[in-house]
C-alpha cells in the first residue's frame, strides 16, 4: 500500500474534525443531560467482547456482520455491534443481587461489518439508556418519554416514534402452528415489508385462512388507537390480545407525559434483534432513509447471563441525527471559538496571567508568539 493510499481511510469509517466535530460533541452532551435529568448512572463496557456475548443464541447481529480477532490466548473476540448485550452481561455479573430498578445510560462507537453497497457507516457513535428489573407499562413510557425529550434537546421537532409489540405477531405464529423457522422467515419478510415474499412463505403452509389473513395483516397494522381495536378483532389468542391491551395501557401513560403526539403503532415493525421480547420502537426524521433511534423491551436477555431479569432500553445513532438535523437546517450551538493572545519575550509573563485569568473563567485560550 503507498503512502497516498494510507492517507485515506477504510470503507464505511470517516474522520470528524472542526465544526463537524464540535457540532457533533454539542449534540452528544444535549443528549447526554436530557437521559441525565431522568436519574440514569453512566457506564462503560469494553469496546471488544467475547464472542459468545454477541453470538446466535443471544439474538444480536449476524456473526457474518461482526468484527472478529483473535487473542493471544486463541479466545475469538468481537468488536461491540450493538450496546444491549454488553449492559445485560455487565449487570448480571456485578448487580446479580439487585431486586429494585437499575438505570444505566452510555455511549461510545459500535461497529458493523455492512456491505458498502448498503450506503451505511461500519463505525457509528451511539448513546441510550437502559432500565432494568422493571416490567411494567410505565417504564416502557418512561423510555419513550426520555426518547422524546433527547430529540428534542438537540433541536429535532419533526420526528414520530412507531412502537409495535413481538408478542402480537409470536402470539398469531402461535395460533398458525407455525415452526420457528417460518416464524424467523416470515418475520424477516414482513419486517422489510416484503409481502409478496411473506404470501409466499404463507402460501407453502398448511394453516387456516383465518390465521393466514390475520398474519398477512400484520404489515398494514398501523396508527391510531382505533387501528388496535381493528388488530384485536384479528385474534382472540390470548398472547396477542394481551400485546394490544399493554399498549392500549402505554398510549395511557404517554398521554400522562403529554407526548402521544410524537408516538403512532405499528404491529408490523419486528425488529431483526431475536432478544426483543415486548413493545419495540423505532424514531424517525425528515433526511434520514432509517429510524435515528432504535428500542425495545427484552425481559429474557438477562437469563441469558445468568440473572432473570425483565428490561427496557434504546439506543440513539448520534451520526444520523447530525445528518438529520444538516438536512433540516437546524442549527446546533456550539462552544465558542478560542480565544487568540499574542505575545512577546518580553510581556510573556503578563500575557500568561491574562490567559490563566480567561481560563479559569471557563474561556479557551491559545498564546502564539508574535
Amino acid at each position: 500500500m503507498t503512502n497516498k493510499q494510507l492517507l485515506h481511510t477504510p470503507e464505511g469509517v470517516r474522520d470528524i474534525y472542526g465544526l463537524e466535530y464540535k457540532r457533533k460533541l454539542a449534540i452528544q452532551k444535549s443528549i447526554r443531560k436530557s437521559i441525565a435529568s431522568f436519574g440514569y448512572e453512566a457506564i462503560q463496557t469494553p469496546t471488544f467482547e467475547y464472542f459468545d456475548v454477541f453470538s446466535k443464541e443471544v439474538g444480536t447481529t449476524p456473526s457474518k456482520d461482526l468484527y472478529k480477532l483473535i487473542d493471544k490466548d486463541g479466545q475469538t473476540l468481537v468488536l461491540r455491534p450493538d450496546f444491549t448485550p454488553s449492559i445485560a452481561r455487565c449487570a448480571a455479573k456485578y448487580f446479580m443481587d439487585e431486586t429494585k430498578p437499575v438505570r444505566f445510560t452510555y455511549e461510545g462507537n459500535t461497529f458493523v461489518n455492512v456491505s458498502h453497497l448498503q450506503g451505511k457507516l461500519k463505525e457509528t457513535t451511539q448513546m441510550g439508556a437502559e432500565l432494568l428489573l422493571d416490567d411494567s407499562v410505565e417504564a416502557d413510557a418512561e423510555l419513550l418519554a426520555m426518547v422524546v425529550s433527547a430529540l428534542k434537546s438537540t433541536g429535532l421537532e419533526k420526528f414520530q416514534i412507531s412502537v409495535g409489540h413481538m408478542d402480537y405477531f409470536k402470539g398469531l405464529c402461535e395460533e398458525a402452528g407455525l415452526s420457528l423457522e417460518a416464524e424467523n422467515s416470515l418475520r424477516e419478510a414482513i419486517s422489510i415489508k416484503n409481502m409478496f415474499a411473506a404470501k409466499d412463505i404463507l402460501d407453502a403452509l398448511d394453516i387456516q385462512m383465518d390465521a393466514r389473513k390475520a398474519l398477512l395483516e400484520v404489515a398494514d397494522l398501523f396508527g391510531s388507537l382505533q387501528d388496535l381495536s381493528y388488530a384485536k378483532s384479528l385474534t382472540k389468542n390470548p398472547r396477542s390480545v394481551a400485546a394490544i391491551e399493554r399498549l392500549e395501557q402505554l398510549k395511557k401513560c404517554l398521554e400522562c407525559y403529554g407526548i402521544a403526539q410524537y408516538v403512532s403503532f405499528d404491529l408490523g415493525m419486528l425488529s431483526q434483534y431475536y432478544y426483543y421480547t415486548g413493545i419495540v420502537f423505532k424514531a424517525f426524521t425528515y433526511g434520514i432513509g432509517d429510524a435515528i433511534v432504535k428500542g425495545g423491551r427484552y425481559d429474557n436477555l438477562l437469563e441469558f447471563f445468568g440473572k432473570k431479569a425483565p428490561a427496557v432500553g434504546f439506543m440513539v445513532i448520534v451520526d444520523d441525527i447530525l445528518e438529520a438535523l444538516d438536512h433540516q437546517k437546524i442549527p446546533v450551538k456550539v462552544e465558542e471559538n478560542a480565544i487568540t493572545l499574542t505575545y512577546t519575550t518580553e510581556n510573556f509573563a503578563k500575557v500568561l496571567e491574562e490567559a490563566t485569568s480567561l481560563r479559569q473563567a471557563g474561556k479557551s485560550v491559545i498564546l502564539t508568539k508574535e
